[in-house]
């Protein structure tokens, strides 16, 4: 190999461990900064973030329950219409509510601010890496954006809502009464959501997974059966006792398992690819 094809593989520049430090702590500031804005202006809009966000679900208006009950009815049940949600939120703290406002505006602030947070992060990563590394990794925060904002609205518009109505309605005996703790109501918004988010980075973590061979697509081809019954186990413990609703929350869960076999799938063909045309050069 020749002398620039080597340097072409080195990262772009050296820094000393102090310099890192002092690089790392920027983008730290930056990210932080950017989460905490954001927070501050969530929490200074308390109506927004929660008769719009936090409390939207528990009401028979939110869009997934018209759309629920206008599927139901299409095919002549009305299983998937609710009324209402037999359950009353109460705060039973003296500091809940405000311990309540300070953590769900800084999730929110988070969330939205998520696509800045990982952008500042890649910038520290980016310089790092080998040239043919940054190559293959190319859109990563394109991706890993894209991929978070979609499980943060399958988590809300889809587990959340099924959830809330599952616990709202579950009762051992008819004189117990649901009155759940509203600090306790948002950090189980708030797990569900980011859990989502966090659970829809199965691809990206495949990729890089597949890359280092920590896992193989025949791996992942083994254990799919075994991944399916624990995807509708998770998906029947959070919905309501009906097939339809299960089946609607274990599906996209199913299907990100299955385009996560083939990433691992592709990234091993390009290394079998790599492999062989390493071969073919050493040999000349």
């Amino acid at each position: 190999m020749s002398d620039s094809g080597k340097l072409d593989q080195e990262p772009e520049k050296e820094m000393s461990f102090l310099d890192h430090l002092e690089e790392l702590r920027w983008h730290v500031v930056r990210s932080v900064l950017a989460i905490f804005v954001v927070s501050i202006a969530l929490f200074l809009n308390p109506e927004f973030l929660f008769e719009t966000i936090i409390f939207a679900p528990t009401k028979t208006d939110f869009v997934t329950f018209r759309m629920l009950c206008e599927i139901g009815t299409r095919f002549n049940t009305d299983i998937l219409c609710f009324d209402q949600f037999p359950f009353d939120l109460q705060s039973r703290t003296m500091m809940g509510q405000f311990m309540m406002h300070m953590t769900a505006s800084i999730v929110g602030g988070f969330i939205v601010a998520f696509p800045y947070v990982f952008f500042e992060i890649w910038r520290f990563i980016a310089p790092g890496l080998y040239s043919h590394e940054r190559k293959v990794s190319r859109g990563a925060v394109f991706f890993v954006t894209l991929l978070f904002s979609l499980g943060v609205s399958f988590g809300y518009f889809m587990v959340t809502p099924v959830a809330i109505n599952f616990f709202a309605n579950y009762s051992v005996y008819e004189a117990v009464h649901n009155q759940f703790d509203i600090t306790n109501y948002v950090t189980t918004i708030m797990i569900l959501v980011m859990g989502s988010g966090l659970l829809f980075q199965l691809p990206i973590a495949t990729y890089f997974l597949s890359k280092v061979g920590i896992i193989t697509p025949d791996m992942m081809r083994q254990y799919r059966k075994h991944s399916i019954v624990v995807i509708f186990i998770l998906a029947a413990m959070i919905t309501p006792p009906d097939p339809f609703t299960q089946i609607f929350i274990g599906l996209p869960l199913i299907g990100l398992y299955q385009i996560s076999i083939y990433i691992s799938a592709y990234v091993q063909r390009r290394k079998l690819k790599n492999e062989s045309l390493e071969k073919l050069e050493e040999n000349d």
